[in-house]
């Protein structure tokens, strides 16, 4: 399940319960059922990426990160896909209770809606290396990433906390941090891979080969700093709303392993990013409930 990747998966959604608390009145068990399918989503999406790098042969014992189940034979292709489906029904159960909760009802278009973007956030998590034409496998992870777990992690949080009201165009900014951060992720974790993945799967950090894909990482860090300063900065701030600046020590130790470091030693640096982006989002959204206090 990738348990070290988990944080990534909380950080946008903390973000927008946080920045909704700021504002409105949130249903506990609502915030708790954004958490928990969201959980379920990327343990689903992890899971779904190993089978289909097994299954496509991207995955060896070369491989430069951590050997997962598949590969270490912990677990069977058969047993892989009785779990796959057992997390797509949890999705499904965590997600339309939320939905539930949020709205008062499923038979409503906004409820209606958000169980569809629920739906496309499913399909989304398997076909990054799954079926037949993985979007994962053609360069365009970048951009998944950074509409599921960046604009849709943010601002669909703070719209179910809200039951649908509330959002404001500003909110694009925190929401594309988390976004950028989330990219970073999966870059260096592409980064890391560029000599096992050469052989079947196109990345952008392929595509960009190695010291450009080092600069796309500084720069998809430096977009996350300025759109969440760009924010605060907008909302007449005050200290409370800068309390994430206290990251930038793990931000720049990972961007000083990034460019020191490769194939197997850059492993590292991803957690420490999933990190720093989880702490970098929760700060953000404390500071703007502190405010308040």
């Amino acid at each position: 399940m990738r348990l070290r990747t988990l944080p990534l998966s909380m950080a946008g959604v903390l973000l927008g319960i946080l920045l909704a608390m700021a504002n409105w009145k949130v249903d506990l068990w609502t915030a708790v059922l954004i958490v928990l399918t969201t959980v379920c989503l990327q343990i689903l999406s992890n899971l779904s990426n190993e089978l289909g790098d097994v299954l496509r042969g991207t995955d060896t014992a070369q491989r430069q990160g951590p050997q997962y189940g598949l590969n270490s034979g912990a677990i069977s292709i058969p047993e892989m896909k009785t779990l796959i489906g057992l997390f797509v029904g949890l999705c499904i159960l965590f997600g339309t209770v939320m939905t539930w909760r949020a709205f008062g009802t499923l038979w409503d278009l906004t409820p209606i809606l958000v169980l569809l973007l629920g739906a496309a956030a499913i399909m989304g998590a398997m076909k990054y290396t799954l079926g037949h034409n993985p979007y994962g496998y053609r360069a365009k992870g970048d951009l998944y990433v950074f509409l599921f777990f960046g604009l849709v992690a943010v601002l669909g949080a703070y719209f179910v906390c809200t039951a649908g009201v509330g959002l404001h165009w500003k909110l694009l900014l925190p929401a594309a941090a988390a976004g950028f951060f989330s990219v970073g992720v999966l870059n260096v974790n592409n980064i890391r891979d560029m000599k096992t993945d050469a052989a079947n799967r196109i990345t952008v950090a392929i595509k960009l080969g190695l010291r450009r894909a080092r600069i796309y990482q500084t720069v998809l860090i430096g977009l996350g700093w300025l759109s969440m300063g760009a924010y605060c900065l907008l909302c007449w701030p005050s200290w409370q709303h800068w309390l994430w600046v206290l990251t930038l020590p793990l931000f720049v130790k990972h961007l000083h392993g990034v460019w020191t470091r490769q194939d197997r030693a850059l492993d590292p640096m991803l957690p420490l990013l999933v990190i720093a982006t989880f702490l970098f989002c929760v700060l953000a959204g404390l500071g703007f409930c502190l405010y308040l206090i």
